[in-house]
């Protein structure tokens, strides 16, 4: 191409480094011109020199936080004199998308770690390939004057860095050092470093909560027994896995690492990795019962200097009361977490949106998102093909693990896990959100999808937006939502035709009015059919039997004709009522609900029969036990499908015949892992020899259980299988599903 060319890119490229790249590729090949930010991401006047050069490296190179979705070039009359230049920010606006925080760079610790540099020990250091973004933006053009770093002015050694296109640090928004920028300090004071300061009292024994990046977390070392009961008391939680910060070395130590484990650790969105316990071992007291622990690396300066100052492992747990969001204010910190700590690590940047870690476990097929929050959110996801013309749409999730989802320009963009909407301060937090993300992406939707469920609070809170507003509302199904999450993730097109759909989970509202969560389903976008089901049990006591699990097991032993195993099992229970109340369908709703079969088999097996101290507990120490086995030793088998139901009614017999006989724990949880995989393996083959269905998609909380999915991916070898990678199959993926599927009711 001759004479001059305006370029248009697209994606993430704004706060990544982008505008000075392109400077820099601009000098090598002698272009004039220009490069700007903008409401639509960069735009590049360009003409002179190697123009076609310039541009094939524009699309073939890029900074490493950047992505790029599309670069669009245009020719223009006249030409462009002078050097090539960074001009200021053009127009306001919402077109182009916003960068997720980002784990310091190793060109940036290297100067916190090097005692010549001015940044040695410094708690704040970043540039553009790293640092803060997201959880201190407030508006765009993403500039300085739009984050919480707008109150710290720049010292003239920030400001040269800053305005030097040829720095690592040209426009780096949160750019500072130890004379202009944010400051790090103890409550209670204390003299000398507060970070030694620190790092002495957790080697004490003591607990802190430290600020991060998007919130606190409650800190203590991971190696002090008697530290970990002290902190899970004060916080009331008796059993929740905790998470543990360390670095690559310590972790090796205590984990069992591959080359995906790896990866995901080093992401610059530094996740919580769930990996399986190596030969050193943690206290018992991380993660009861689990066999695996959560990791994540220090991602922030002050984190690494905190992490080697103690030098060991930490305890990074989110820094909130039980049922709460993160506290993310230093006087909401001192209000809240008083009770729980021996004091605080603060700083006073702020915390422009709470965003708790993200959380990753590795599959068969690589790693899993089981949490999508700091580091991968605001991250889109392209919409698969065929979905060009859709309109902008917001979805609202489902009760559970919120998160909301907003179409716009040919991208979903899946927000942050938001926490269960019947806690009061979670709610107005997801109402936060919804304000927040409109004005921060300037969406105005023509269409607001909500779950089928007139009860839940997303729902309402969807349905009184569309009437208020006068817009499209579709009310999508629960496991329909989950089937299209997981197709839209991987890519299927539009018109791609019918899948299968394995979807387990908990519970939610079918389309005949009872509860689902056990289901086979063949469908595409635009609808669905129910192909088979588990067999449904009462609930007894309604939201009682998912904390409950004898609950479930008593029901579960009456279908299978084991009444009296029943009874000497749970026979200081209220039997009689609750067999009453299932006989009677009093506060006891029929459901299919996977996640209760795992309860009760677990309460069969005498685990968590009285309770569960959190969400799943149960289920995934049947996972763990299951995990331990040697596997092969016991083998229950198959159940058919009639008239649509998988009974499991001769698995449960089988499992207390075999139990009674000795077998062990273990290798019955393991046995029912595999019954579970090979029913609902040999019903997705019939599902797709009678449909045509050429694909099968798993999907639904239950396929976090890694022994669980990889038993199914084996049971269908030859089958292509989709899996969620880049967003979780629990109920943090659902709005994404309810978006595509309100989008492809448009179409």
């Amino acid at each position: 191409m001759s004479g001059a060319v305006e370029i248009r890119v697209r994606g993430q490229v704004q706060g990544v480094g982008f505008r000075p790249f392109v400077w820099g590729v601009a000098r090598r090949f002698g272009v004039s011109g220009w490069v700007r930010n903008d409401a639509e991401g960069v735009l590049i006047g360009a003409s002179g020199g190697q123009v076609d050069a310039f541009v094939a490296a524009i699309r073939g190179e890029a900074p490493p936080l950047a992505r790029v979705d599309a670069v669009e070039v245009v020719e223009v009359e006249g030409a462009f004199a002078g050097p090539f230049e960074i001009v200021a920010s053009g127009g306001a606006g919402a077109e182009t998308r916003v960068t997720p925080d980002a784990a310091v760079c190793d060109a940036c610790l290297g100067e916190v770690m090097d005692a010549g540099d001015r940044r040695f020990g410094y708690p704040f250091a970043n540039c553009t390939h790293c640092g803060p973004r997201f959880s201190i933006i407030s508006g765009l053009p993403y500039d300085r004057a739009m984050t919480s770093m707008a109150r710290f002015p720049m010292c003239e050694a920030c400001r040269a860095e800053y305005e030097d296109p040829a720095d690592r640090r040209f426009h780096a928004q949160p750019v500072a050092c130890a004379d202009c920028g944010p400051r790090v300090w103890l409550e209670p004071e204390a003299e000398g470093d507060p970070i030694a300061e620190a790092a002495a009292r957790l080697r004490a024994g003591q607990i802190l909560a430290v600020k991060g990046i998007g919130g606190f977390h409650l800190v203590c070392d991971a190696l002090n027994a008697e530290a970990i009961a002290t902190l899970r008391a004060r916080k009331q939680r008796p059993a929740k896995p905790l998470a543990v910060m360390a670095e690559l070395e310590t972790i090796e130590r205590y984990a069992l690492m591959n080359d995906w484990g790896r990866e995901a650790l080093c992401d610059p969105a530094a996740p919580i990795v769930v990996l399986e316990e190596g030969e050193a071992r943690l206290p018992s007291g991380i993660a009861p019962g689990q066999g695996m622990v959560g990791w994540m690396l220090p991602y922030t300066p002050l984190h690494h200097l905190l992490i080697r100052a103690v030098g060991g492992p930490l305890v990074m747990t989110s820094g909130n009361l039980s049922g709460e969001p993160q506290v993310i204010g230093n006087q909401e910190a001192r209000e809240k977490l008083a009770p729980i700590v021996d004091g605080f690590v603060m700083h006073d940047r702020d915390i422009a949106r709470r965003l708790d870690d993200s959380v990753e476990a590795l599959t068969p097929s690589g790693r899993m998102v089981l949490r999508r929050a700091r580091g991968q959110v605001p991250g889109t996801i392209p919409l698969p093909p065929g979905f060009e013309g859709a309109p902008q749409v917001v979805a609202y999730g489902g009760q559970m693990k919120s998160a909301i989802c907003l179409i716009k320009n040919g991208q979903a963009l899946l927000g942050h896990h938001l926490g269960e909407l019947d806690e009061a301060l979670t709610w107005d937090a997801f109402v936060e959100a919804d304000a927040d993300y409109a004005a921060l992406f300037d969406h105005r939707p023509e269409v607001v999808a909500v779950d089928l469920h007139p009860e839940y609070r997303a729902t309402k809170h969807g349905k009184a937006r569309a009437d208020r507003e006068g817009l499209r509302l579709e009310e999508v199904q629960h496991h329909h939502a989950h089937l299209a999450a997981c197709m839209a993730e991987n890519g299927w097109p539009l018109d791609g035709g019918k899948v299968v759909g394995l979807i387990l989970d908990g519970t939610g509202l079918g389309a005949d009015g009872t509860l689902w969560g056990g289901e086979v389903l063949i469908g595409d976008y635009h609808g669905f059919d129910r192909f088979a089901y588990l067999k449904p049990a009462p609930l007894i006591g309604g939201d009682m039997a998912a904390r409950e699990p004898w609950r479930n097991a008593l029901v579960r032993l009456d279908q299978a004709g084991l009444a009296q195993e029943a009874d000497r099992l749970f026979g200081d229970k209220p039997l009689a009522m609750a067999r009453m109340a299932a006989e009677r369908g009093v506060n006891a709703p029929m459901s299919s609900s996977m996640g209760r079969l795992f309860d009760a088999v677990a309460a069969v097996l005498g685990i968590c029969p009285d309770g569960q101290s959190f969400e799943g507990e149960a289920a995934m120490r049947l996972e763990a036990l299951a995990r331990s086995a040697d596997g092969g030793r016991v083998e229950i088998p198959v159940a058919t499908v009639v008239d649509g139901a998988l009974d499991p009614s001769a698995m449960i017999r089988d499992l207390c015949a075999e139990r009674a006989a000795g077998a062990k724990v273990a290798d019955l949880a393991h046995a029912f892992h595999q019954w579970v995989a090979r029913c609902f393996a040999d019903v997705a083959r019939t599902a797709m020899a009678e449909s045509g269905a050429e694909a099968v998609v798993l999907s639904g909380g239950c396929f976090q259980n890694r022994v669980l999915l990889e038993m199914l991916v084996d049971a269908l070898a030859g089958t292509t299988v989709m899996l969620h990678e880049q967003t979780p199959a629990n109920d943090g993926g659902l709005a994404l599903g309810q978006a595509v599927i309100a989008a492809a009711r448009c179409l």
